[in-house]
């Protein structure tokens, strides 16, 4: 029987009324496994390509045919922006249905909240930390709310495998099962990923059901590529002077025609396109739509740019949101990673990547982003460099971030690479989280029964129980947790402190942020304080401090023109994958010519290549870059060159990565080459005792929560998780021939 008429009659009026011709390969997919099967299901596909619906369709037919006793579908995105955009969809869709749909997270209203918990039905969007809130502090009607649940929809699937919340959404998914007795079946709705195994693997902890994850064609396109390069010849471009109350005053501009070209190349090559311009910082999104924008009053251009990062104010993101959903509309966005997810944006005429991107998932998301009509989408990218020259810094003159950009595509494009998931074995930090949670949720536990509610949980299943028995010691030594006269465990006085904050909820590290108003309308946020008369910017616009509430944390400001410098305080750290890194290599080695890079880049990169080769770092391990300083190319992923520098340190080398390549170290020795390379080929050869190396002291993988764990276990974390001496050896031995 064909699918169509398989699904529920409200939905066949929906297709018709909006004259789809077909349903697409996954929707049919979709419905085949939902229909057919009892299994998980995991879709995966570029934007734009149905996947929502193929997941609704089915799920909603199922409701339909047999309503639930409860909530029946629970959908669940990182994004609360994601969760409005979602529920305008599914209200059309629902017209007819007579199936409710209730958004579920800080900003939407209490009374449809408490009509769902009196009258659970329908369909409940939520993000992980609202739902955390709801089985902790309503365990009752959580019970009562989840009854029935059939169905769970995760959206942005690779999002959460990358990032602490995924850990978190687990922990509590298992949580609601242990709960309410139900099994949910999931689905998975993901942009392409490298290996489609890790994801269903994700999808399926703690269910005991296997995962299907049909292939389909959706997402496949054509792209133009092009990458273009300006530069700054002067060594002053930096040179800003300030008066006494931080304004800039002067800026150098002797040495920024790089910077100036550069800005008119994006103003000329965004008009009349609709466009995102992604970077990797708030700050250059600020300050590359200032410019832009700058450009476009002296050519009486209209003013088309808008900002879209975490600390623009909601209101002005979905504002610029709607304004690109506009048919009519040709508006130009900057945006860092808020607009990689999958947030409906309309039709898309071209994207724009100002600088390398991150890695190669960065990149897939980004190009997933172009182009939604029948043209050729178009994804431009473009590298601004400053030349310095320096006879004795021989690797200087090597732009990696340009020939990591030209791997990027490489591996996308031709190999249909991506970077797997980075293991997660040891998150203490959750541990905590979720064992304060808990304790919230149940009050009082026994030990026993505390470590066995904990430690069943899919995400801790590594973590051996004299770890956790140390945790708990250590949580009770430092008053987070008390023992009770009868030997239980309750949350202690500060740990009151903890649970009880607003911020408890959120497993992400998150800097004190200022409110900046522009009388009553909120313009965002910043993470310091500007002073009244100082200038900053904010959301493409330059403001000038007015007043500053101290004890609100509001900064009042008034708009002023100009372009201004906002920055915030953020740790810039690439880490890349050993397969990306010998992408990089090859590129130096080969002779191809890239058809998208433009004349003044394929210069460019025969001048690289000529360097590189000159260099001998292509074919050697260790190149003298001075009579004591080498530089050792061993061509792996950052955690084995992390590995590799630590075991130098211990062999009492001076060795550092430079940060700004991640490709390399740079060692100090007075052992010569040769004696470099066999201190090298004997850490290869021994048996390295990770737990013995040099590390800092407080070494350890980024967590919320980490000062309320013992610093062995955090050290723990970083060697487990972090370091890889089997895939440095392996690794270095396969590309080097190291003897």
């Amino acid at each position: 029987m064909d699918v169509f008429y398989r699904l529920a009659p409200f939905i066949q009026d929906f297709i018709y009324q909006n004259k789809w011709e077909e349903l697409r390969g996954n929707q049919v997919a979709a419905c085949e496994v939902i229909f057919d099967s009892d299994d998980n299901l995991l879709l995966s596909s570029g934007t734009a390509t149905g996947k929502t619906e193929a997941a609704f369709l089915p799920v909603l037919t199922e409701l339909y045919n047999n309503p639930s006793r409860s909530v029946g579908v629970m959908y669940i995105s990182p994004l609360k922006a994601l969760i409005n955009d979602q529920f305008k969809r599914l209200e059309l869709l629902l017209l007819d249905s007579h199936i409710p749909v209730c958004k579920w997270h800080g900003d939407a209203s209490v009374t449809q909240k408490n009509k769902l918990i009196k009258n659970p039905e329908g369909i409940i969007q939520i993000t992980p930390e609202s739902l955390e809130s709801l089985i902790t502090n309503k365990r009752g009607a959580c019970l009562s709310m989840f009854s029935d649940l059939r169905f769970i929809i995760i959206d942005e699937v690779h999002y959460f495998m990358r990032d602490v919340r995924g850990i978190q959404l687990l922990c509590v998914l298992e949580r609601l099962q242990q709960l309410t007795g139900v099994t949910p079946r999931r689905i998975g709705l993901s942009a392409t990923l490298g290996d489609i195994s890790l994801a269903q693997n994700w999808l399926n902890t703690g269910t005991g059901r296997s995962c299907a994850a049909p292939i389909t064609e959706e997402g496949k396109k054509r792209v133009g590529l092009h990458i273009e390069r300006f530069v700054n010849y002067a060594d002053d471009r930096d040179m800003v002077e300030r008066d006494g109350s931080g304004n800039v005053t002067k800026v150098s501009t002797g040495g920024d025609m790089g910077d100036r070209e550069h800005y008119e190349y994006l103003f000329k090559n965004t008009l009349d396109k609709k466009t995102i311009i992604f970077t990797n910082s708030r700050e250059e999104t600020e300050f590359v739509i200032a410019h832009l924008r700058e450009i476009a009053l002296k050519n009486k251009a209209p003013d088309v740019y808008r900002v879209h990062h975490g600390n623009v104010s909601a209101l002005i993101r979905e504002n610029t949101e709607d304004e690109m959903k506009s048919a009519d509309e040709k508006i130009v966005t900057g945006a860092t990673v808020t607009l990689e997810l999958g947030i409906d944006i309309g039709s898309l005429d071209q994207a724009v990547q100002v600088g390398a991107p991150l890695n190669v998932s960065s990149f897939a998301q980004r190009l997933g982003r172009c182009g939604r009509r029948g043209q050729i989408p178009q994804l431009l990218f473009t590298f601004v460099e400053s030349i310095k020259i320096n006879s004795a810094d021989i690797l200087g003159p090597i732009n990696w971030e340009f020939i990591r950009t030209i791997a990027i595509i490489e591996l996308y494009i031709k190999d249909h690479w991506m970077e797997p998931i980075p293991p997660q074995n040891f998150p203490y930090n959750l541990l905590y989280h979720q064992t304060m949670s808990m304790l919230k949720s149940n009050g009082e536990m026994s030990p026993a029964g505390l470590a066995q509610a904990i430690l069943s949980l899919g995400s801790f299943k590594n973590i051996p129980k004299e770890d956790y028995k140390e945790l708990l010691i250590h949580l009770i030594n430092i008053e987070q947790l008390q023992q009770t006269e009868h030997g239980g465990l309750v949350i202690g006085r500060e740990g009151e402190k903890i649970v009880n904050s607003h911020k408890f909820l959120t497993v992400f590290m998150a800097p004190e942020y200022l409110l900046v108003k522009d009388e009553n309308r909120t313009i965002g946020t910043v993470d310091k304080v500007y002073p009244v008369g100082v200038r900053f910017a904010l959301a493409g616009l330059t403001w000038e401090t007015i007043d500053v509430n101290v004890k609100s944390k509001v900064i009042f400001v008034k708009r002023v023109p100009g372009i201004s410098v906002v920055d915030w305080d953020v740790d810039f750290a690439v880490e890349l994958h050993t397969v990306l890194v010998q992408k990089i290599r090859s590129v130096l080695k080969s002779d191809e010519v890239y058809p998208y890079l433009s004349e003044r880049c394929k210069e460019r990169l025969n001048e690289i290549r000529y360097i590189a080769r000159g260099s001998g770092i292509l074919d050697s391990l260790v190149t003298p870059l001075s009579d004591t300083k080498y530089a050792i190319f061993p061509w792996v992923g950052t955690r084995q060159l992390m590995t590799l520098n630590y075991a130098l340190r211990q062999r009492k080398l001076k060795s550092k990565l430079p940060w700004m390549t991640c490709v390399y170290l740079e060692v100090n020795s007075n052992n010569g080459k040769e004696g470099v390379e066999n201190i090298i080929s004997d850490i290869l050869h021994s048996n390295l005792d990770l737990y013995s190396l040099p590390l800092p002291e407080k070494v350890q993988i980024e967590g919320k929560y980490n000062e309320f764990i013992p610093l062995n276990l955090l050290r723990k974390q970083f060697i487990e998780d972090y370091l890889d001496f089997e895939g440095l050896k392996s690794d270095i031995l396969n590309t080097k021939g190291v003897k």
